[in-house]
């Protein structure tokens, strides 16, 4: 074992780690953004929508009439009107008294007297009040991701701007030959998470250069690449020593071993490891949660399957379970060692944890998906 892959002298829990993270964390005060900006982004509270259309209106070109004093009219029986009905395009708003439109074949017009050849029923060719948006609806739920379907209520409501909780991410990269790659994963994937995310490099690899670039001021949740290892150039954790409190350095969790976790400040601190399944597993299981109370998001959608076959795992650590479903049961791809292809088609994840063996064939678990 190099000196590298050294781990740290002692493992804190999963668990543990996470909920020293969470202690005292909040959501963001929500802010109010544009709509194309709040796309992706969790959406905070809002008043109730009021309703649209906020009258009837026709839905199709024709003539507006009262369904009640069409009963009995059809071409072999056509009904003669006292006066010439209202025509109305589409959009239009409905006269008084009147709550369907006709086509223009059901009325004639060539005689002295306008006839009507068809009979129809209340709302035919009529969109209601609130037909498109019930009064009183929430354009989105509090704590649900912004979807183009919301941007479109919104639009059609007439709002410019959504209130969402928009929490804001460092992340630092400790310059290395391959943990560039690393980093754009783990803020790529943060701003899909619905983050406002800065990404910046520090000068070297020295603690001296990773602590002058660890400034929590300005954000939320300060996430750093590399360097929180054992080695000799690993000096993040000595970094955040300087600038903060380290909480943890190690945490039973694979991959992600020497994965660290602190505070400057009150800001939640999480050092990742320049590798991606290792980065990827602590993301998952510490940053992605944090990330969700930071941003008042629901819990993350999971889906029940039975396992196809046996998870093995040791006792002690708690290790990443990559699955893809097949024939209506989840197929595992990886535990532990989580290859880029396996994350690349896993649907799903899960944590077997440190107090288990695994789970036996068979047996229903919840994956937290991947793909929404």
């Amino acid at each position: 074992m190099t000196s590298s892959q050294r781990l740290p002298s002692s493992l804190t829990p999963l668990d543990t780690a996470l909920a020293a993270l969470l202690r005292d964390l909040a959501p963001v005060p929500p802010i109010e953004l544009p709509l194309a900006e709040a796309l992706g982004c969790i959406a905070a509270a809002m008043p109730p929508l009021k309703p649209h259309p906020p009258h009837d209106i026709a839905a199709t070109d024709g003539w507006a009439l009262r369904a009640n004093d069409l009963v009995g009219a059809s071409s072999y029986s056509p009904l003669p009107l006292a006066a010439s009905p209202v025509w109305v395009e589409a959009g239009d708003r409905m006269p008084d008294a009147c709550d369907c439109v006709l086509d223009s074949d059901s009325v004639d017009q060539s005689g002295p007297l306008v006839q009507v050849l068809a009979e129809a029923i209340p709302g035919q060719g009529v969109r209601r009040t609130g037909g498109d948006i019930a009064g009183g609806t929430a354009v989105v739920e509090a704590g649900r991701r912004v979807m183009p379907r919301d941007l479109l209520i919104s639009r059609v409501a007439g709002l410019r701007s959504l209130s969402v909780r928009w929490p804001r991410v460092r992340v630092v990269n400790i310059p290395a030959a391959d943990e560039a790659v690393t980093a754009q994963l783990i803020a790529e994937s943060a701003r899909k998470a619905g983050a406002d995310v800065v990404s910046i490099e520090a000068a070297g690899r020295d603690a001296r250069s990773i602590a002058n670039a660890l400034h929590a001021g300005g954000c939320d949740l300060l996430l750093t690449i590399g360097g929180s290892g054992v080695g000799r150039a690993d000096a993040t954790v000595t970094a955040l020593a300087q600038r903060g409190e380290v909480i943890a350095h190690g945490i039973a969790l694979q991959p992600g071993r020497t994965t660290a976790v602190g505070r400057i400040d009150k800001i939640p601190i999480i050092a990742l490891q320049g590798a991606p399944d290792h980065a990827f597993a602590a993301w998952w299981t510490l940053a992605l949660p944090v990330l969700d109370r930071l941003s008042g998001r629901r819990p993350r959608k999971s889906l029940e399957l039975p396992l196809a076959r046996k998870i093995a795992s040791g006792v002690g650590i708690a290790e990443i379970v990559l699955l893809q479903r097949k024939q209506g049961a989840w197929v595992t791809l990886a535990v532990g060692d989580l290859s880029l292809d396996a994350i690349a088609r896993a649907e799903a994840w899960l944590v077997v944890s440190g107090g288990a063996e695994g789970f036996a064939a068979g047996v229903p678990v919840d994956g937290y998906m991947l793909r929404e």
